[in-house]
């Protein structure tokens, strides 16, 4: 029997820069057309990456950034050769699909490489203006980034279509705060403060809306989601596209929520300083959250509030190895049943499983360790208050400097006018960042770095 595409499940699968600018044939060309027979697939992209972190699309447009707020002409040729260098290497990628392009799909191919170029154009315009004002606003700011998730769509939809004769449609949510609750900065403000994690569950049901308006094409999603209310990378920080696939799956009510990078799931140690490391079956979302906490790029924090509220199972995958079984997180919410398209499906409980993988009992707690997890070049910063400053506005100010900074602090110790962080930089971060200045602003200030690295073991 034929399913019809509106009655099948829906899965989502989220595709890192690395994956996207490396394995892009393996993404394309094996992984979603697997998928395709049983399934609806939506595909959340992130920035396409080069051969180091530092290449990748985002860093070079973060590296725009800070060239756009200093005047100068060398700041100038900064935006000139990074804005080149990321349309040259998506023109590059679009260019390699010429060879499955015929006579009657040369359209397709055209249109995509003259809106990239067009897409590049506009953004190195914008900071060039920019430049000259030698400020930007953390909204701007996004709006910047956002051209690496679209860029990135622009390619994965032309490599479905072009190469593997599969329809796709990009969908950029550029806009989708301001769908959701209108334009006006005040109230996106205001609507975030009230709502707290509710204000992504209501873009979830948007995004959600948009993506299962038509299912005659793949969706491919951008990871970037908005002009946040106070910017996105404040908001939710550089894995924010972790958390629009999240999003997008409790929007679509998703049987599961699949992030691919190139490992194979979570280990119990890094395999790259513990070669008798192991791959884990499954873990429990609070540990997820601690490893991440912990310094292991596994998922963004937000990421398993939006999962655990749908009950959304989420599976870690390796492009490298498709057919591996990858780590599974079953949401630690009670499991009922629910209806996808007005039909009731089973959610898969995962007691079994877990409980053959050494969880026990409803609180899924394991009777041995999990994983260990470190974080190296922890700095131990000490601040004493002055005669001068109030008690309780010294440690609302402190960690006022630190949240201005972005840095989060490990552990914390206080007394009524000392307090001591540990953060995870190095001293000349601190010192780079003008944090310390910042702070003797409100007292004395000591800091060390520590040259060992701590452990966490779950």
């Amino acid at each position: 029997m034929t399913i019809r595409p509106e009655s099948k499940p829906w899965v989502v699968q989220k595709y890192g820069g690395t994956s996207l600018g490396k394995l892009l044939d393996e993404v394309c060309g094996t992984i979603i057309p697997s998928y395709l027979e049983k399934y609806n697939v939506a595909v959340i992209c992130s920035a396409l990456s080069g051969t180091t972190k530092s290449s990748g699309t985002t860093s070079l447009l973060l590296d725009c950034l800070q060239c756009a707020e200093v005047v100068g002409m060398e700041s100038i040729g900064c935006i000139e050769a990074a804005i080149d260098s990321i349309r040259d290497a998506h023109l590059d990628k679009l260019h390699s699909f010429q060879a499955y392009s015929s006579n009657t799909s040369d359209f397709p191919l055209n249109e995509t490489v003259v809106s990239v170029v067009n897409d590049c154009e506009e953004i190195r315009k914008f900071l060039l203006a920019a430049q000259v004002v030698g400020d930007l606003s953390p909204r701007t700011k996004d709006r910047v980034l956002s051209l690496g998730e679209r860029l990135a769509c622009k390619v994965v939809a032309a490599a479905l279509t072009i190469k593997e004769g599969i329809p796709a449609r990009v969908i950029n949510l550029d806009n989708i705060v301001a769908e959701v609750f209108g334009r006006s900065l005040p109230d996106q403000e205001a609507e975030f403060e009230r709502l707290g994690t509710g204000f992504y569950h209501q873009l979830a049901v948007k995004i959600g809306s948009i993506v299962s308006e038509s299912t005659d094409a793949v969706p491919i999603i951008t990871g970037f989601f908005g002009l946040m209310p106070n910017s996105l990378l404040r908001c939710v920080g550089r894995g924010y596209s972790d958390l629009c696939g999240a999003m997008c799956a409790a929007g679509l009510t998703a049987i599961e929520y699949q992030i691919w990078k190139e490992v194979d799931g979570i280990f119990t140690a890094d395999p790259r300083k513990v070669p008798s490391a192991r791959v884990l079956a499954t873990v429990t979302a609070e540990e997820a959250a601690e490893l991440t906490f912990f310094g292991s790029e596994v998922i963004h924090p937000f990421t398993m509030e939006q999962l655990y509220k749908s009950g959304i199972v989420l599976r870690l995958k390796n492009v490298l190895s498709p057919s591996g079984s990858g780590t599974v997180i079953y949401p630690s919410a009670p499991e009922t049943d629910r209806q996808v398209n007005g039909t009731v499906q089973e959610r898969p409980t995962g007691v079994i499983f877990m409980l053959s993988n050494g969880y026990h009992g409803q609180s899924q707690s394991r009777r041995r360790p999990t994983a260990i997890t470190s974080k190296e070049g922890l700095t131990l910063i000490n601040v004493a208050c002055n005669r001068t400053t109030k008690s309780q506005s010294f440690l609302a100010s402190v960690f006022s400097q630190l949240e201005r900074n972005g840095l989060v602090p490990d552990l914390v110790t206080t007394s009524e006018r000392n307090v001591s962080l540990a953060i995870q930089a190095s001293n000349d971060f601190v010192i780079g960042n003008k944090l310390v200045l910042d702070l003797q602003k409100f007292g004395s200030v000591s800091f060390v770095l520590f040259l060992l690295f701590t452990a966490d073991l779950l």
